[in-house]
């Protein structure tokens, strides 16, 4: 992927433009105000916003579930097939 630096008037004034330079050239832009980078701007695909809608909806879920993990609070298989009853 291509990476291209640009400044904040050239990104406001062609926005739509340049979001679909993105995604049609695989081109990344970083928007730089007075040299600082503020932003960029890539494209992504549709595993990406899979992966994007998972995390912002199971994150919470998945980092509590990480920190039992690391403290030991786990139930081994034989566990939860007798809590299930199987």
């Amino acid at each position: 992927m291509t990476t291209k630096l640009i400044g904040m008037k050239e990104f406001r004034q062609n926005l739509s433009k340049l979001g679909k330079k993105s995604h049609a050239k695989k081109i990344r832009f970083i928007v730089m105000n007075h040299m600082v980078p503020i932003f960029k701007v890539e494209p992504m695909n549709e595993d990406d916003l899979i992966d994007e809608l998972i995390l912002e909806k199971y994150g919470k879920e998945i980092e509590e579930a990480l920190q039992q993990v690391k403290e030991g609070e786990v139930y081994t298989t034989e566990e939860v097939r007798k809590h299930l009853g199987l």
